[in-house]
């Protein structure tokens, strides 16, 4: 159904401030272990990221949050004071936790807001939907390490322009997949993704995330083979680069091949077909990168969602993707896989980066041994 526009919606407003900071760091997400996170140089980027969406969303609607970091220091930086109204005492970054954003959840209800803005991740999106249900619209400001619901925009401004197709009435409601990682499992190389139930969001193809899906098969697996012989190929041609293998089981098939462990979940990195370090955070990355000549990346495309930075591969950050240069990056699909996306997308966390990416229009994908298609990219 399409939403009629109405003056002076009332908007909750949530942001989980931990979300994401599990990335870089290889830790594959913030659920439970922020200390850890910290201790290992993590820092914030849900801040940033719900930043670049707040100051292009529309003027002239209430906007309903909790206190501090949760809401409240955000949406001053952005609007107006008489547009925000605050029902919760401030709370450090570190005191925030799931039953927090179940207790705002809560108060958007007994307020019957019109849509909740959120910024985390599926853990986030999650713990809002067990609260809301089908009462409310839910939409997602992307900033988890992993993302397979479909409440999600593509990127932040990507979620701005929904909420302002939203509140203008131009956008269209409908009802799609909550699913959530285990992060305890995933840690210990378990994929286990379960649907927690369906949720109304706001819906335009262009914009928002289409929920992950599993392509099983074994011609699949044979078509994966085929594009791992080529980057066992490229190893041979370049004895002294170092290789970033991202997460999947289609980046799996090389070290299948060369014989070596992998981390199906995690980053591992390769020297002359060697692996030389598994599961590794970005400084580790970099820090291997000095002893390299140069440095190249194989990364697949997360299944109907097409992202292949920025879904899972935080590791694999800006400053990597630099030393790489983008003509590196090996960007590996089965035709399948690509015969269900109409382009592949990017969410670097970089804004200069995103948009090099987005300039380019078009980039090679490998599809087969020595295969290329060019695909449409969005960043």
């Amino acid at each position: 159904m399409t939403t009629a526009c109405g003056e002076n919606m009332k908007i909750g407003f949530v942001v989980n401030p931990i979300a994401g900071m599990g990335g870089r760091v290889g830790l594959k997400g913030t659920d439970g272990v922020y200390e850890e996170a910290l201790e290992r140089g993590a820092e914030p980027v849900a801040k940033d990221r719900a930043s670049r969406a707040l100051k292009s969303m529309n003027r002239g609607h209430l906007w309903i949050t909790a206190g501090g970091v949760m809401g409240e220091e955000l949406l001053k930086k952005h609007f107006p004071e008489d547009d925000i109204e605050v029902f919760q005492t401030s709370k450090d970054i570190g005191e925030t936790t799931a039953e927090h954003t179940s207790d705002i959840a809560k108060e958007f209800v007994e307020r019957s807001v019109d849509l909740i803005v959120f910024c985390g991740g599926d853990g986030t999106a999650r713990d809002i939907y067990e609260v809301v249900g089908l009462k409310i619209p839910i939409l997602g400001i992307p900033s988890g390490v992993k993302m397979h619901s479909g409440v999600f925009g593509i990127n932040p401004e990507a979620s701005a322009e929904l909420f302002n197709m939203f509140v203008s009435g131009e956008a269209d409601v409908g009802t799609v997949e909550i699913m959530d990682l285990d992060e305890e499992r995933y840690r210990k190389g378990s994929w286990e993704i379960k649907m927690h139930g369906e949720a109304r969001t706001i819906y335009e193809p262009h914009y928002i995330q289409m929920g992950k899906q599993s392509y099983r098969s074994v011609a699949e697996d044979d078509l994966k083979f085929d594009l791992a012989r080529y980057v066992v190929e490229e190893m041979e041609r370049y004895p002294d680069y170092l290789f970033v293998m991202g997460p999947g089981s289609t980046t799996a098939k090389v070290q299948e091949l060369l014989g070596e462990e992998h981390t199906i979940l995690g980053v591992d990195l390769l020297k002359g077909g060697k692996v030389i370090a598994s599961d590794v955070s970005e400084k580790e990355i970099l820090e291997e990168a000095e002893n390299c000549q140069g440095v190249k990346i194989a990364v697949s495309v997360i299944g109907n969602q097409g992202f292949f930075l920025g879904r899972g591969n935080q590791q694999i950050s800006p400053k990597v993707v630099r030393l790489s240069g983008l003509h590196n990056i090996y960007i590996m699909a089965t035709p399948t896989k690509l015969k269900r996306l109409s382009s592949i997308r990017a969410d670097t966390g970089d804004e200069d980066l995103n948009k090099e990416i987005r300039e380019k229009g078009y980039m090679r994908v490998l599809q087969g041994f020595r295969e290329y298609k060019l695909v449409q990219v969005q960043a």
